[in-house]
């Protein structure tokens, strides 16, 4: 492990990767000028500019930026002018802010199970959409669900289908970007997140309309919506959009400061190189724990490419007293992990969001959540500590099971 007196531990959850110097240089002439706001310039404010960016990154026409990801989901859902109560499918295995943010937007979520593999069952999505006026697609953890069967079943109902594409920044599927394949997608810039700004969101789309709810609903008072447009310049269906909707929406003021896009631009360059090294760090820790039987990391879907900055594993054949002994033993070796289910309060426990009301049961996500682990795998970690933290999950299970070190050795 790395000497603590010479930073803080890769192999802490709690530690965000550190930043560029660019960001730096950026955040430290903004605090210069004193310009945090996104509408005091007339034009290319930072935010703006990030917006510009990341659309043609994603290739999009139009992106929002934000306060989180959170708000991004939330106005989604308001630009869409879903109906009071709007019963909108969400995964059962997501985390507190999902729900939350349907509810915030006037909707009412109905929870989908989810299998083993951390993915939405298409038998139970396919059962409740028949009922359902939206569809919010929560990629978990970076793990992407079937989505051209998801798209299939939306579409053959014109649904809206929003992404949440929180943990899933670079992700592909069958080639297409994750974030890109439903109406609108979301993104987050969390600490804990490929791109870290501390907080800040961002949404994608090629919906004009979309666009201009979401964008004066965001905070673009007076005429301040002026100030957003396309990649490539003049866009009569977005002006004319913004014109039909000034003065008609109400103002949630949860717009990204200068501050915030001064963090995240600098970023944007590195991210290829983030997704190779997280992919690389996943896949040889999953390699080492697959060999055990103890550990059951599920495999990606056919045509599925991810960009993970964590890892998820299922434990199998222990009691919840060897779950225990095992999660303590890691710990104690320096590796954090947490069982979704057995962790006090998790956020990511769907029985735990008492804000919802009583729940229909959903067994197929209480079994996995019961046994599902996480691990976070910050992408600046080498192999080497990669390996480190192999040896340490195959010890701990030796420790709490008496099992021999016979396994990814």
């Amino acid at each position: 492990m790395r000497d603590t007196a010479s930073g803080p531990s890769p192999l802490s959850p709690h530690d965000a990767d550190p930043l560029p110097d660019a960001a730096r240089a950026a955040v430290e002439a903004l605090l210069t000028s004193g310009d945090l706001f996104r509408y005091t310039a007339a034009a290319n404010a930072p935010v703006t500019l990030l917006e510009q960016e990341f659309a043609g990154m994603m290739g999009s026409r139009h992106a929002l930026a934000v306060a989180s990801c959170s708000a991004a989901l939330f106005l989604s859902m308001r630009a869409l002018d879903l109906k009071p109560g709007a019963k909108v499918l969400i995964p059962a295995f997501t985390f507190a802010a999902v729900p939350s943010s349907v509810l915030h937007a006037g909707c009412t979520p109905v929870l989908v199970d989810c299998g083993d593999d951390y993915r939405i069952d298409l038998a139970d999505f396919a059962a409740k959409i028949e009922g359902a006026d939206a569809v919010l697609i929560s990629h978990m953890r970076g793990h992407t669900s079937d989505m051209d069967a998801i798209m299939a079943l939306a579409e053959a109902r014109g649904l809206p289908v929003i992404e949440d594409a929180a943990h899933s920044l670079g992700t592909l599927w069958k080639g297409r970007k994750i974030g890109t394949i439903g109406r609108v997608g979301c993104f987050s810039f969390q600490s804990y997140k490929m791109v870290n700004a501390g907080e800040g969101g961002i949404l994608v789309t090629d919906d004009p309309e979309l666009i201009a709810r979401a964008v004066i609903m965001s905070g673009a008072y007076e005429h301040n919506w002026k100030k957003h447009g396309s990649n490539s310049g003049t866009d009569a269906a977005l002006d004319a959009a913004f014109a039909r909707w000034q003065n008609r929406l109400p103002l949630y003021n949860t717009r990204l400061s200068n501050l915030a896009a001064a963090v995240i631009r600098p970023q944007l360059p590195e991210l290829p190189a983030r997704i190779r090294a997280g992919r690389r760090n996943h896949d040889r820790l999953a390699a080492r724990l697959n060999a055990h039987p103890a550990f059951d990391v599920p495999a990606p879907l056919p045509g599925e490419e991810r960009a993970p900055d964590s890892i998820q594993f299922n434990l199998a054949g222990l009691s919840a007293d060897e779950q225990s002994a095992f999660t303590a033993a890691a710990k104690e070796m320096g590796v954090a992990v947490q069982v979704f289910g057995t962790s006090p309060d998790n956020a990511r426990a769907f029985w735990n969001w008492g804000f919802l009301g009583p729940q229909p049961d959903l067994p197929k996500t209480r079994a996995m959540l019961m046994r599902a682990c996480d691990v976070r795998l910050p992408v600046r970690l080498t192999e080497a500590e990669i390996d480190r933290i192999a040896d340490t999950l195959l010890a701990a299970m030796e420790s709490a099971t008496g099992t021999a070190r016979a396994f990814g050795t």
